[in-house]
């Protein structure tokens, strides 16, 4: 099975050329301000644009009111839509049914009950990205999760893993969770918000060589 890779929080044009020429299957852009790696709904937009078909594009929103969601997807028309807030099922299966995008939802793993919680997205999102609790912001912390709770986790929808990734613990984090998909952001960073093009290269080349070797 090809173990699918999400580069998170992309910004530039280089950026995008990056993770395209080392094979990710996503990349995401994120509009929310409290976070460096926030980009306006029209440097999206354009980001999108410039990606064309090469790779598939997911814009991240964090509780954002039905007129902010409405407005990003009018505008940037990605291919999926990622929640990182503490959006609700119901709110997530209205954006589906009014949009037609795939949708994602991000949870933060803290013990095997808020894992057993994610049941309810059931119906509502198309995957669930695991990733490390929020703290002062929701996501990009580059903190990871205790793995092992995800071990003997029966999934019921489609997922993957995120939080505290890098090129160098990928293959671990695949060994003990055995994610369909890996997400990334901080971890191919030289500073917060800033992705480098040989550590974009080095994560997915992890994760290829961890695939070919499975």
């Amino acid at each position: 099975m090809k173990i699918r890779i999400k580069i998170c929080g992309l910004s530039t044009e280089a950026a995008i050329d990056a993770a395209v020429e080392a094979g990710a299957d996503y990349i995401g852009f994120v509009h929310f301000e409290k976070s460096p790696r926030h980009v306006s709904l029209e440097r999206a937009a354009a980001l999108r644009t410039y990606a064309a078909q090469r790779v598939r594009t997911v814009l991240l929103l964090v509780n954002a009111d039905p007129k902010a969601t409405g407005m990003a997807i009018s505008v940037v028309k990605p291919d999926v839509i990622q929640f990182h807030g503490s959006e609700t099922p119901e709110w997530l299966k209205l954006v589906a049914d009014n949009s037609g995008l795939e949708i994602w939802k991000a949870l933060g793993v803290k013990d095997k009950p808020t894992l057993a919680k994610s049941s309810r997205y059931v119906g509502a999102a198309d995957r669930l990205l695991f990733d490390a609790p929020a703290k002062a912001l929701p996501g990009g912390t580059g903190t990871s999760f205790d793995w092992s709770l995800l071990a003997d986790h029966k999934h019921e929808i489609d997922w993957g893993l995120a939080g505290g990734l890098d090129p160098h613990n990928v293959a671990e984090a695949l060994q003990a969770t055995r994610a369909p998909l890996v997400d990334v952001s901080s971890g191919v960073e030289s500073v917060p918000g800033v992705k480098q093009v040989d550590r974009i290269a080095a994560f997915c080349q992890a994760v290829r060589d961890y695939d070919e070797a499975g």
